[in-house]
């Protein structure tokens, strides 16, 4: 955040906290039908976290308990993750569960800020920031990967913050890389990461990302020996930890094919081959938005593709939907693409994979087995095309654009008036 943007909100304080109430008040639904959920149902992965640092507390293995029944779910995350969890641990249930959900809003407010910037300081925009802020935090709070979020008690859109502020923080105060590295080691999946600031040739920040990374598995082996081990030599091998691969809520590209039912053999040969070609065409996309200048877009580019070359990829994976919408948004001067966005928003706000379910279990002859199949793997298909829609329609949008608002019909600026910057500037 610039000195410039930090005066804008410092003389509108009375508005940003009116917007603030707001966004509260929209949320208020959502947060009270899930925490007055009865107690075994309440933020199921919360109570996976915080007794995963119970079990640091009084000296028990970490990867051997499960929560009670009727979850009786394990904890999933490496050993660094269950020693953060301590200060979960402390806390009562009670206090967990309010501070935590607090902490949610609190990393979607600043993932939409860090997302939406360019919007949110276009004029005449910029003079109505707090009310435009609120209304994308609400909209944003209802889309199903972020309903999911409050709803479970997940770190998803944590994880989303930090690898989204190192990488468009135009001048960050912390080592760039370090949050990625943070997120890498808590949750491995924003490892993509390390590979985006690779092919990107961000050196500094890979070096940093990597150092950090390391830092963060190798402490445990020091602290906790028993429990590192146990994580990395076996139950990180044990992909059914984290629940039925074949369930609806797995929309990456592994459970799309594990649904089709096919020859264990055939349905990982496929998984490998086509998770190949989602890397490459994801990171390649990736690398020429970064080149364009367009950090958000790239950053966009990378989560999706994590979520579809991951091996499982539950549906609040997709809180990387906030920053594709942003992507599309821009800085708001295209109505096609704001409509492209509004479309991608209604999409990931109703519940497509369950219509795929219902859908099957009607049994209506040829339609129902072929249709809902279909609409079951609804958001992954979905992520499939967000990226064809981030790697090719917008590059190709910007373009038309560009010329539609020149005079002389010349090609303007490809990435909609962004410049190349270098990394330590982005």
């Amino acid at each position: 955040m610039t000195r410039v943007e930090v005066r804008a909100i410092a003389r509108q304080w009375w508005a940003w906290a009116l917007a603030a109430l707001v966004v509260a008040a929209a949320a208020a639904p959502l947060v009270h039908a899930w925490l007055t959920n009865p107690d075994d149902q309440r933020l199921v992965d919360l109570d996976v976290y915080r007794t995963g640092g119970q079990m640091l507390l009084q000296g028990r293995p970490v990867y051997e308990f499960a929560t009670p029944a009727p979850q009786l779910l394990p904890f999933t995350y490496p050993p660094v993750a269950a020693m953060l969890a301590v200060g979960l641990a402390v806390m009562s249930w009670d206090t967990a569960q309010w501070v935590w959900t607090a902490g949610v809003f609190a990393a979607l407010g600043v993932t939409v800020w860090f997302a939406f910037r360019d919007a949110l300081a276009r004029r005449p925009l910029a003079a109505y920031a707090p009310w435009a802020f609120a209304a994308l935090m609400v909209a944003c709070t209802y889309l199903m990967p972020i309903r999911d979020q409050v709803r479970f008690g997940q770190v998803d859109i944590l994880l989303v913050m930090l690898c989204l502020a190192d990488c468009v923080a135009r001048r960050p105060w912390w080592p760039r890389g370090f949050l990625v590295g943070l997120a890498t080691a808590v949750k491995l999946t924003p490892g993509v990461f390390l590979v985006y600031l690779l092919v990107t040739r961000q050196w500094r920040a890979f070096w940093m990302a990597s150092f950090t990374t390391s830092l963060l598995t190798l402490l445990p082996f020091a602290v906790i020996p028993r429990d590192a081990a146990a994580f990395w030599f076996s139950a990180l091998l044990d992909p059914e930890r984290l629940g039925s691969n074949a369930a609806t809520t797995n929309q990456s590209l592994r459970g799309m094919l594990i649904r089709l039912y096919l020859n264990d053999a055939v349905t990982a040969g496929l998984w490998l081959a086509l998770a190949a070609v989602a890397a490459w065409y994801g990171f390649t996309a990736a690398r020429r938005a970064y080149a364009a200048g367009d950090a958000v877009t790239a950053v966009a580019l990378v989560g999706l593709t994590a979520v579809l070359v991951s091996p499982v990829s539950w549906i609040h994976h997709l809180a990387w939907v906030v920053v594709v919408l942003a992507a599309l948004v821009g800085d708001g001067r295209d109505r096609v693409r704001l409509w492209v966005a509004a479309g991608v928003w209604l999409y990931y706000v109703v519940p497509v994979p369950w219509w795929g379910v219902s859908l099957k279990a009607a049994e209506i002859p040829v339609v129902s087995p072929v249709l809902g199949k279909i609409v079951q793997n609804g958001y992954g298909l979905g992520a499939i095309v967000l990226v064809w829609l981030l790697a090719s329609w917008l590059p190709r949008r910007r373009t038309a654009s560009a010329q539609a608002a020149t005079p002389d019909g010349g090609h303007g600026a490809g990435n909609g008036g962004a410049t190349p910057q270098p990394a330590d500037t982005l």
